[in-house]
């Protein structure tokens, strides 16, 4: 997301160019001269629905049971002519998604090339009609949508409060939307607002017999003037979010606030550094009487001398709302903070920092008063969204901002099966970007992103519970504005609050950190200990750093935290293995484009949408890019159409995805209006994996992803790179393919399969189309790959269908480690815990195990026995698998 500051400073200098036709944009002159390979690019198809309003981002678009759309009209500039002045949530009338895998079911919408067609909402298809808009009266009169209130009912905006940020019901974002019946014509909308304090309206939805829609604003609500979310905290910048697999909303609280460090900087350098000066991020000044006035008053010390230079601290324009987020949980109003000089302290009721930046689950969605549930265990960011996968327990996240980062959370057990949520366990983990393409370490030539997959390893941070977390959060409840001049400065509660005193509390800050909430002290050590003992071997008292100040954790550790704004993720509802999962980065410039780090490739201000394969654990351990915004100095001839800096993404059941733009007002277009595109991903022709037990077979599904445009026939080949350790013995096919034949090698390496549909029995969209099954038979030990090539492959009318390939693996068993009896796998998740082949898993596997791990048989198959998941043999294997039988 864009912040609504920054947004309105950008919407008046564009409206200054309206009057011509055509938006002027920036010259080249004003950006980095670049001219990256690749840049735009799509790895498939891409087709605009719609753009939106002047000045407005796309954003939180939600796909109905039936196929309709909607999404926010979020901060639009207040001269469009109504309804599009104001922030807004629409539908497309009269029109719905086929889920045929085609973006044939809708008619392109043209660039907006005159002042009208910039000023409104456009599309291809349909008509967008407003459901509710933001600040209109709700719940019977008594609120406004989407404005937080404090306790007493007075609405916390900038007209009441000069503290408030983020302009309150004007940033809608997120929609779920949960049905209360079976048809999915009735339910509840919750949308996101991104203010501060935050806040998530729900409104009644229903559906008439022609498929329209309407709201009930006198039954809507604000979630978050209820008890049950003051008792949390409230929320902070509510941003997107997922429908959860258990059929509730997830929001993500953006927190641009909590960068404890400034961009790139780690807490090593403030300590070899012996100052904090140009490293530390606006959040050491959390609790600051007036936080969001630090910048100023840091360049007025440099000015005066009292530290060697200014810079303005990452995430200090977002402190501004800390005092509205004191009022909303009931403070005394005190001094008017807008004279920029007001120094008197909140000293009664003042937030938590460690309370915002999670995951709120708002469990009992159509009671009374919903449950809100934060998960802190998935650690503290500037989240723009989750992605819970099909497994229920393994969670992919991105961080919204500069030098931020993805992260993966993954739960011991099912998340929603937890009776009592204070128990949901789970390790977070951190990426590191392995693959030497992805730098230039080796080459004074910069790869193009476009062009480079990146290898992403997981490191683990840390694994706790989310009673534990919460208990570690509660700790700092107490701790407000006064406390930060009792503790950096010589003064007590009672005495004068002078500037100079400020002054004084800044100045050791800026030295020392802030001594209110977890220290540099305590970082570093918990990063001493990581790197001796492993994140398990660290001191109780320090288990909290990497969940309550995940991002430091993770860049002192050697993480990969370079993502710049990292803003969607999604994946079809109850992912599978082979399932993709789509993550965008809006910008890949600043810490991805720089000198330093794991990733150093070629700048694309449009940003890039990257992919990954879920593996048999629902890893990923590669994201390839599939869609490639325009460098901001490339032609409006090449960058009309291109996908410009990707906000959110909305994976749809039949695989595609709608891909939502956060680039308002910048360079390379001839017109400054944010769109909605569809993705439409090449066919994926796919090979399956097998682990087979040594002289064992197992089989292998060959299928192609979608087929939008039906199928007539093909030829294809299936190798295998080591045919030593397996080999290909037998192919069937489906009833439903008319022609069939096969060809297998003498040696098993490899296959040519032609198939032709003679009886059209697969039909134009149909998914998942299988293809054949390959009988792989386990030769040898070890793990080979199986390679697919697609030689040929028609659509129904003859035309030849761009598809990509998608390779398998096969992990053989060795033929023996004791005895004669091979090991298997007896819980298919292509680890080999029954190693003495007894079809069990018991404790002599273990020993079996701790006698072999010197022989190649052992050895030569880590996949098969590297039950730790450290890509290595060694003795924590012994430990995970007997900590497997106990």
């Amino acid at each position: 997301m864009v912040d609504l500051t920054r947004r309105q400073l950008l919407s008046t200098s564009a409206a200054a160019a309206l009057g011509a036709s055509v938006f002027g944009v920036a010259s080249g002159e004003e950006v980095e001269e670049t001219d990256t390979p690749g840049a735009p690019s799509v790895k498939g198809s891409l087709k605009r629905f719609s753009t939106t309003a002047f000045g407005a981002e796309v954003t939180g678009p939600f796909v109905f049971e039936d196929g309709s759309l909607l999404y926010s009209l979020q901060h639009p500039e207040a001269e469009n002519p109504e309804p599009f002045g104001r922030a807004a949530v629409g539908y497309f009338s009269g029109f719905q998604f086929e889920f045929d895998g085609s973006n044939d079911d809708f008619p392109e919408v043209g660039v907006p090339d005159t002042e009208e067609k910039q000023r409104q909402v456009r599309s291809g298809a349909g008509n967008y009609e407003i459901l509710v808009q933001g600040r209109e009266p709700i719940n019977d009169g008594t609120e406004r949508l989407g404005v937080p209130q404090t306790p007493d009912g007075t609405d916390i905006t900038t007209d009441t409060f000069d503290v408030a940020k983020g302009g309150a019901g004007q940033g809608p974002d997120c929609n779920q939307f949960v049905a209360t019946n079976d048809e999915g014509t009735e339910g509840y909308l919750f949308t996101n607002w991104e203010n501060v304090p935050g806040s998530i309206s729900r409104v009644p939805l229903s559906q008439d017999d022609d498929g329209e829609w309407s709201a009930d604003s006198d039954a809507a609500m604000n979630l978050v003037n209820t008890e049950a979310f003051r008792d949390i905290g409230g929320t902070r910048t509510n941003c997107y979010g997922d429908l959860s697999p258990w059929n509730t909303m997830i929001s993500a609280e953006e927190n641009y606030a909590h960068p404890r460090l400034h961009l790139g900087a780690t807490v090593g350098d403030i300590v070899e550094a012996g100052t904090g000066a140009g490293l530390l991020g606006g959040c050491q000044f959390w609790n600051r009487p007036q936080p969001a006035g630090i910048s100023n008053a840091i360049s007025t010390y440099a000015e005066n001398g009292d530290i060697d230079e200014a810079w303005t601290p990452q995430g200090a324009w977002s402190q501004l709302g800390n005092e509205g987020l004191a009022y909303y949980l009931g403070a005394e109003h005190v001094d008017d903070r807008g004279d920029g000089d007001a120094t008197t302290p909140i000293d009664d009721v003042y937030p938590n920092p460690y309370r915002y930046g999670y995951f709120v689950d708002i469990r009992d969605p159509a009671a009374d008063t919903p449950r809100p549930i934060k998960y802190w265990v998935m650690g503290r960011a500037a989240w723009e969204a989750p992605d819970i996968q099909g497994d229920r327990k393994t969670v992919y996240m991105c961080s919204d901002g500069d030098s931020k980062g993805i992260y993966k959370f993954v739960a011991d057990e099912p998340i929603d099966g937890y009776e009592n949520v204070d128990d949901i366990a789970g390790t977070l983990y951190a990426p590191k970007i392995t693959n030497d393409s992805a730098s230039a370490a080796e080459s004074d030539a910069r790869n193009s992103p476009a062009q480079t997959p990146l290898d992403v390893e997981w490191l683990e941070l840390g694994h706790a519970t989310n009673g534990e977390v919460a208990s570690w959060i509660a700790e700092y409840d107490d701790v407000t504005q006064a406390d930060y001049l009792s503790a950096h400065a010589d003064w007590e509660e009672g005495d004068e609050v002078t500037t100079e005193v400020i002054k004084q509390a800044d100045l050791s800050v800026i030295e020392n950190g802030n001594q209110n909430y977890i220290t540099n002290e305590e970082i570093v050590a918990w990063a001493e200990q990581y790197e001796a003992n492993g994140p398990d071997g660290v001191d109780e008292e320090l288990r909290r750093v990497p969940f309550l100040e995940a991002r430091a954790a993770a860049k002192e550790i050697g993480a990969s935290i370079e993502f710049n704004k990292a803003e969607g993720v999604d994946s079809v509802d109850d992912s599978q293995p082979g399932d993709f999962v789509y993550f965008g980065i809006s910008e890949f410039n600043d810490a991805l484009a720089d000198d330093e780090g794991d990733i150093q490739l070629d700048r694309v201000d449009g940003g890039v949408v990257y992919r990954g394969v879920l593996e048999s654990d629902y890893n990923i351990s590669t994201l390839e890019p599939v869609i490639t915004g325009p460098d901001f100095t490339d032609s409006p001839e090449d960058a009309d159409d291109a996908l410009r800096n990707i906000d959110n993404v909305y994976t749809m059941r039949d695989g595609r995805v709608l891909c939502c733009e956060d680039g308002f007002g910048g360079p390379a277009r001839s017109y400054p209006n944010d769109g909605l595109y569809v993705y439409q991903p090449n066919v994926i022709v796919g090979v399956g994996s097998a682990a087979v037990g040594g002289g064992s077979t197992g089989s292998v599904p060959l299928t192609a992803s979608s087929l939008p445009a039906g199928f007539s026939g093909a030829r294809l080949s299936v190798s295998v790179s080591n045919p030593e350790i397996a080999s290909i013995t037998g192919v069937s096919f489906p009833d439903a393919l008319g022609l069939t034949e096969s060809d297998i090698s003498d040696d098993g390496s490899s296959a040519i399969i032609r198939v032709a549909d003679v009886d059209t029995n697969v039909q134009s969209g149909a998914m998942d189309v299988e293809l054949a099954t390959l009988d792989v038979r386990a030769d040898g030990g070890g793990t080979t790959d199986l390679t697919v090539s697609v030689e040929q492959m028609d659509d129904e009318n003859g035309n030849a269908i761009d598809a990509e390939t998608q390779n398998g693996l096969v992990v053989g068993g060795p033929k023996t480690v004791v005895g004669d009896a091979a090991p298997s796998d007896p819980d298919g998740d292509g680890r080999f815990e029954d190693l003495n082949g007894n079809g069990r898993l018991d404790y002599e596997d273990v020993q079996v195990l701790f006698s072999n791990m010197d022989s190649d048989s052992v050895r030569l198959n880590t996949g098969a026995y590297d039950f730790n998941e450290n890509g290595q043999i060694d003795f924590a294997d012994v430990t995970a698998l007997y900590e497997e039988v106990n």
